[in-house]
């Protein structure tokens, strides 16, 4: 089985869908730049149906983008598929995503429809889809709380149609991940023409599982993420795209898959997308967090500073960062703070050190945090040998 994964980005359509993160045109056509210097196989640009703007930006997208395939949503309603096809006229690459619901929950409550029709229904829809584009995908939407047979029945038939990729979203973030892991391997091990489609997973984040929902399907069969930039996206968000890709460039030694995103615009990513909406993002976040690659306790920086391995799985490099970020706090030890001291342009002795460390340990239990101009401001009226020592005699710890 190949091992690249294809990294589908959401960020446009459903992470925009997250409540205060609305892009107008000129922000989502920037940002679907950046995600194409990111390495982004493919891009869904937007909803074409729900708006006139939706609909224009799709197809400006579509028009500018080159090297990633477009892909625009749509529900298997005639209305909607004839806006999608519409807006990727003039892309280089599109593709139609359509959709509907699976699971008995909204077939009754939502749809009012029986599964024969929703099957009916979604066969024509790919079979519409196909008679204009070649790259079609279905997805069966909450499909983690559909019955795996029914599943089985409409993707045999979509593929069966011209669908070339089939989606198996958790879509309220309900699946465990090895109930997730068992669904997939059940669809790649039960539908009998598989070989001629991608089985992709789109993973909502309810309990904090997206991630590993996604990485549990990659090795159950599946070879598409579906995700976005920061993880936003509907309630609690997307698996996040950062996230999935570093888990698999990281550890390579467990998981034997491939992605072709260019690792080090992973952080320049991240912050357009802040900059762009207006939210920030949390500083725990992984991989792109303000503390990410922060230390501020003293065994930690003591560490990092001899050999980043001892605490850092990854480099900051990696994902576009220039450098890990040493924080003088309460925590912290000599060590961090004489080398802080040196590069702000200070050489102190033992004794002068550790009469600094006492000042500043009590600037931290003050104000949690003590940076660069505070230091240099308690230098200022700190009286200490201006003779650079011996590093020999210099504390550490």
């Amino acid at each position: 089985m190949d091992n690249h994964i294809t990294i589908f980005d959401t960020t446009l359509r459903d992470g925009e869908q997250s409540p205060g993160y609305s892009m107008n045109k000129p922000e989502k056509l920037r940002l679907a730049l950046q995600l194409e210097k990111l390495g982004v196989d493919v891009i869904e640009a937007g909803f074409p149906i729900a708006s006139d703007g939706d609909y224009e930006t799709v197809k400006e997208i579509g028009k500018t983008i080159k090297k990633s395939t477009i892909a625009a949503l749509c529900r298997t309603r005639q209305v909607d598929l004839e806006s999608a096809v519409s807006s990727l006229e003039h892309a280089a690459k599109p593709r139609i995503h359509t959709f509907i619901a699976t699971s008995d929950i909204h077939l009754q409550h939502k749809l009012q429809m029986s599964r024969e029709e929703v099957l009916e229904s979604a066969v024509n829809a790919v079979e519409f889809a196909k008679s204009h584009y070649d790259d079609i995908e279905f997805s069966a939407e909450d499909a983690s709380r559909s019955d795996p047979e029914f599943l089985i029945d409409i993707f045999t038939a979509v593929i069966e149609a011209g669908a070339t990729t089939i989606n198996v979203p958790d879509t309220v973030g309900y699946a465990l991940p090895w109930e997730y892991a068992d669904l997939i391997k059940t669809l790649h091990d039960n539908i009998p023409n598989i070989d001629q489609a991608t089985i992709s997973v789109h993973c909502h984040n309810d309990l904090g599982l997206a991630v590993a929902n996604s990485l549990m399907a990659v090795r159950n069969g599946a070879r598409q993420i579906e995700c976005t930039v920061n993880g936003i996206g509907e309630r609690a968000g997307n698996a996040s795209l950062e996230e999935v890709v570093m888990a698999i460039e990281t550890r390579k030694n467990n998981m034997d898959y491939t992605t072709g995103i260019n690792t080090k615009e992973i952080y320049p990513s991240s912050q357009m997308l802040a900059q762009i909406t207006g939210k920030g993002v949390q500083p725990n976040k992984a991989i792109v967090g303000e503390n990410a690659f922060a230390h501020e306790a003293g065994i930690h920086q003591h560490g990092v500073l001899k050999n980043p391995l001892t605490y850092e799985i990854m480099t900051p490099d990696s994902v576009g960062l220039t450098s890990n970020k040493i924080v003088i706090g309460k925590h912290s030890g000599r060590f961090a703070l004489g080398k802080k001291l040196e590069e702000l342009g200070y050489h102190l002795n033992k004794e002068d050190l550790n009469r600094v460390y006492t000042m500043v340990t009590k600037l931290a239990d003050e104000q949690k945090v003590v940076n660069d101009e505070d230091l240099m401001n308690l230098m200022a009226t700190t009286k200490y040998s201006k003779e650079k020592p011996d590093k020999s005699v210099v504390a550490g710890g």
